[in-house]
């Protein structure tokens, strides 16, 4: 027990330190060289704060001398002058510019030795100045303006040639693939070998020779060099459209020579035109391959130049050759080709005419057939003609003496048909002045 004094449980001893090891060292940590840093840049900072006061120092003197010289006073400036900081670590005071505050270049740099330049003309501009004085500006009026060689200028650079434009120009130059052609712009016109004209071209010098004036069409506006691309070959293909575009309004017949054929028909040309005609529309369709070279009258079927679409008709033309014969109020022979419940179809020689039920007889018919049938002869007066849609109206009541003697006497009407006939006109002639 605690109390008996037995003895107590020995303590382990600590090891003793050999005699190899060493105690550690403390690091002894200085700031010399921190401290020898900063002195260093504050005695570079001080010199720079030096300089700098000895050049405001040096330019507050430029200053007041720029100032005696000048009529006008110097701007002001504050009355303390720069003095060197109490201390290094002023900083602020070392480069406060206050001071120059209100002081122009002209003021830093002294009195200019040029004088002022005379304007050249005297309604904004002094004859003469002060020495010390700034230049008067300049107005407008001291600039010299040639309105006239301004506009003359502006002319000369104007982009000469839009697309779709006729311009007239002279040959000036050729190359192997062009000509050029002086149109007035900054820079030629070329046209391209190929849009020098219609049909192939062998000879560009003999066609197009130096100094010729000809008329051409802008096909493309000028590039970045000025130059526009022209045609002549477009001009004329214009040219024909409007030609053959008018022959159509006319309703003229026209000439050609088939130049080729296909399934559908023949070509053919027309005006420089490439025209097609269908093989339903020649008198001869079943044999057309044997009309390549031979010369056909046609007439317009179809005109679109936007399309470029040409088609053209022998039969239409045989049609317009045979409407050219007749007129409104003439008597004309014919056959029935076809009864209708409307009407006869008479064929006048290549053309075909109406006669309609209700101008065959003044009388009541029961039937068609009870006048006239497929076959039969019959003699009208023409009373409308539309060469456009090929309407031939006919007309045989006019020719009765009396309302149905078709019915009755037809073989003596058609026998006096020419007497009768003058009679009508002279009744048509008389129902168009009314109408007028």
């Amino acid at each position: 027990m605690a109390g008996s004094g037995s003895p107590q449980p020995k303590q382990p001893k600590a090891p003793k330190p050999s005699a190899d090891l060493k105690p550690p060292q403390v690091m002894q940590i200085t700031r010399k060289d921190e401290q020898e840093r900063l002195r260093r840049e504050a005695d570079e900072a001080r010199a720079a704060a030096e300089a700098a006061v000895a050049k405001a120092r040096e330019l507050e003197r430029a200053a007041e001398q720029a100032g005696a010289a000048v009529a006008p006073a110097a701007p002001n400036r504050p009355a303390a002058g720069l003095t060197a900081p109490a201390s290094s670590s002023d900083d602020d005071a070392l480069f406060d510019t206050s001071e120059l505050e209100g002081l122009s270049m002209a003021d830093l740099l002294g009195p200019s030795d040029r004088k002022p330049r005379e304007s050249s003309r005297g309604a904004g501009a002094s004859g003469s100045a002060s020495s010390g004085s700034a230049a008067a500006p300049r107005s407008v009026d001291d600039f010299d303006f040639d309105e006239d060689a301004f506009l003359a200028a502006l002319d000369e650079n104007e982009p000469v040639g839009t697309t779709g434009d006729v311009v007239t120009g002279t040959v000036i130059g050729m190359e192997s693939d062009g000509v050029y052609v002086d149109i007035g712009g900054k820079a030629p016109g070329f046209m391209p070998k190929s849009e020098c004209g219609l049909g192939v071209i062998t000879n560009l010098k003999e066609r197009f020779p130096k100094g010729l004036q000809i008329e051409v069409l802008v096909t493309r506006e000028q590039n970045a060099d000025g130059m526009v691309t022209i045609s002549c070959r477009a001009l004329a293909l214009r040219q024909s459209w409007d030609k053959v575009k008018q022959l159509e309004k006319e309703g003229k017949v026209v000439q050609v020579k088939v130049t080729g054929f296909n399934r559908g028909g023949v070509t053919c040309d027309l005006e420089g035109l490439r025209g097609f005609i269908p093989r339903s529309q020649l008198q001869d369709g079943e044999n057309h391959e044997a009309l390549v070279g031979k010369t056909l009258g046609v007439a317009f079927l179809e005109v679109n130049p936007e399309t470029r679409k040409l088609v053209l008709s022998e039969k239409r033309a045989a049609t317009a050759a045979r409407f050219s014969e007749l007129e409104v109020g003439q008597l004309v022979e014919g056959t029935v080709v076809a009864v209708k419940p409307y009407g006869f179809f008479v064929d006048l020689g290549g053309i075909s005419g109406l006669l309609h039920q209700s101008v065959i007889t003044g009388g009541s018919m029961r039937s068609l057939r009870e006048v006239f049938d497929q076959g039969d002869v019959v003699k009208a007066l023409i009373t409308e003609l539309d060469p456009g849609r090929g309407r031939i109206a006919l007309n045989t009541a006019m020719l009765e003496g009396q309302p149905g003697e078709l019915l009755i006497e037809k073989d003596k009407v058609m026998a006096e048909a020419v007497d009768r006939a003058n009679r009508a006109r002279n009744v048509l002639r008389q129902q168009e002045q009314q109408a007028g």
